[in-house]
């Protein structure tokens, strides 16, 4: 059997069809089309059912899919790990990441990756869907607060706090009774359920409820921000979206949320071993964060 058509048929089969591998591969569409259909011919069987609009497997495609995908991935690995110690970074790495933490991060530490590794081409995709590493194609996965997966490994590489802030000159509440929240103006993600409290520490060591009243819902993070600045809310959101802008007075720090820190981890197929072009760039990650924390840049 040809490794080369089998892994172009597994490309194909994890992917949905020939565009999509064709784009996340950066082969043409006609190649791929061409070596499945040498490997069915060698197979004396149909893999792939052609004419519709999206692709289907047939129930020997889908076996072979299933058995297979797998196995090559561990071969692909163990030649990667034979040269791993010695060799230099290169070749193609695919990145996903928040689109908050992507916009307000990943493109300083790109550019850092990128003129240091050149030999590396590297993609980075901001996007808030849960991909799949291996069935979307991704080196390395970006993730805020992950559930546990046994198919995914990696480590935490940042904290991050959820900041409440507001236009500048709008007054800080108080809170006058143990019991009742303040009632405050707010700008929310379009997914934050009714009846929602914000809860802030004081100078006291107390802790002040907040329950904010929508006037604008919003359905980004990026959105939210730029409301805010606008002038037309508070709203709670990530240190890293909004350190700077606190920094040049542009929005107004009331507290940080109660609760537990935020986690930020990199996570990839624990299926695969960590290769040179992915360990550099986590490298130069964590680099770009040594406190594990976030400090807006100079």
């Amino acid at each position: 059997m040809d490794l080369q058509a089998l892994s172009d048929f597994n490309l194909v089969a994890a992917h949905g069809g020939f565009g999509r591998a064709a784009r996340v591969s950066g082969r043409s569409k006609a190649t791929l089309s061409r070596r499945v259909a040498e490997l069915e011919q060698g197979l004396g069987v149909r893999l792939i059912e052609r004419g519709s609009q999206s692709l289907r497997l047939t129930d020997e495609g889908r076996s072979l899919h299933e058995r297979t995908r797998g196995l090559l991935s561990e071969i692909a690995e163990a030649g990667e790990a034979v040269v791993l110690g010695a060799s230099t970074p290169k070749g193609r790495l695919r990145v996903s990441a928040p689109v908050v933490f992507a916009h307000m991060a990943l493109a300083r530490i790109g550019a850092r990756f990128a003129l240091a590794y050149p030999e590396v081409e590297l993609e980075i995709v901001a996007e808030d869907r849960k991909v799949d590493p291996v069935e979307d194609g991704y080196d390395l996965v970006i993730r805020i607060d992950p559930s546990p997966d046994e198919r995914l490994v990696g480590r935490r590489f940042l904290n991050d706090e959820r900041l409440i802030v507001a236009p500048p000159g709008v007054s800080r509440p108080v809170q006058t009774t143990d019991s009742e929240a303040c009632v405050v103006k707010a700008v929310l993600l379009s997914t934050t359920p009714p009846g929602s409290v914000w809860r802030m520490g004081s100078a006291a060591g107390s802790e002040i409820a907040l329950k904010p009243e929508p006037i604008l819902r919003l359905s980004s993070l990026l959105m939210v921000r730029d409301a805010v600045l606008a002038g037309a809310g508070a709203a709670l959101l990530p240190k890293l979206l909004v350190a700077e802008d606190i920094e040049a007075g542009r929005l107004a720090y009331w507290g940080t949320h109660a609760g537990p820190p935020v986690e930020i981890w990199a996570l990839q197929s624990s299926r695969r071993l960590i290769g040179a072009k992915v360990r550099a760039f986590l490298d130069v990650v964590e680099k770009a964060f040594p406190e594990k924390s976030f400090v807006p840049p100079i």
